[in-house]
């Protein structure tokens, strides 16, 4: 028996706690219902999901975070808030397979709701404490700064981290060297699933890909992806595609 088994090794749905219905969203949702159907099994390391709009991306992240304990609006296992509930209810019926030995840290990165969660941090610290940075000096950063800044405080060590757009707050060059914090995570042994839109992010050396589309979830490369041949196009003639959204 192993005891050095990631913080997950497989989400499924609980018996006990049935979903909603397949019509009813958001199991209207192509990779959604795959993962109700057949489960899912984050890899070791870092998995990416990589979709359009509506894909189902944000909703299974912020699923997947729910079922494991982590609060919906961001933060970790030992304090977040919720202000108004606007995730579906998919977490409820999922049940997580913790791996033997693991511990229970965890947290999520959420970019829409992180500026309430820096506040919210400063209201349940210690001014006096060493520790955690204080809300104030959060905000005081530009958004991709207060980003990097969580990422080195917060996502720190083995645990399971569940990152929602990371790359939204974050300049190229501040994505690269975020790539550089996942890679530190995984050699920390810690366990990442994100959702991305950025061909830079998912150029992660080793990470799992899965591309969300009607067909569900599929595994695939970081060069197979559909978007990194639409960025790649883009750059090389811009013209291209803007002749069809200015005309």
């Amino acid at each position: 028996m192993r005891f050095d088994q990631p913080p997950v090794v497989r989400v499924a749905v609980d018996p006990e706690r049935p979903p909603p219905e397949p019509g009813v969203w958001p199991l209207t949702v192509p990779a959604v219902a795959q993962l109700v159907r057949d489960g899912f099994d984050p890899a070791p390391g870092v998995t990416f999901l990589v979709g359009e709009n509506g894909s189902g991306k944000s909703t299974i992240v912020e699923a997947l975070a729910e079922a494991y304990g982590l609060p919906p609006e961001g933060g970790s296992t030992q304090g977040g808030r919720a202000t108004w509930r606007s995730e579906s209810a998919l977490a409820r019926s999922l049940r997580v397979q913790r791996g033997i030995g693991s511990g229970r840290w965890g947290f999520f990165l959420r970019a829409e709701t992180m500026h309430g969660w820096y506040t919210f941090n400063e209201s349940t610290i210690d001014p006096d404490a060493r520790g955690p940075r204080r809300a104030s000096e959060y905000h005081l950063m530009s958004h991709g700064e207060s980003f990097l800044e969580v990422s080195r405080t917060h996502l720190d060590g083995p645990g399971f981290y569940c990152l929602d757009e990371p790359e939204a707050a974050l300049s190229f060059s501040a994505t690269l060297g975020f790539i550089g914090r996942l890679a530190e995570l995984v050699a920390s042994r810690a366990q990442v699933v994100c959702a991305t839109h950025s061909p830079v992010l998912a150029s992660l050396p080793g990470a799992r890909i899965l591309e969300l589309g009607p067909w569900g979830m599929r595994e695939t490369t970081w060069d197979d992806l559909e978007l990194v041949e639409h960025w790649k196009r883009f750059l090389d003639a811009p013209g291209r595609y803007l002749r069809h959204v200015l005309e």
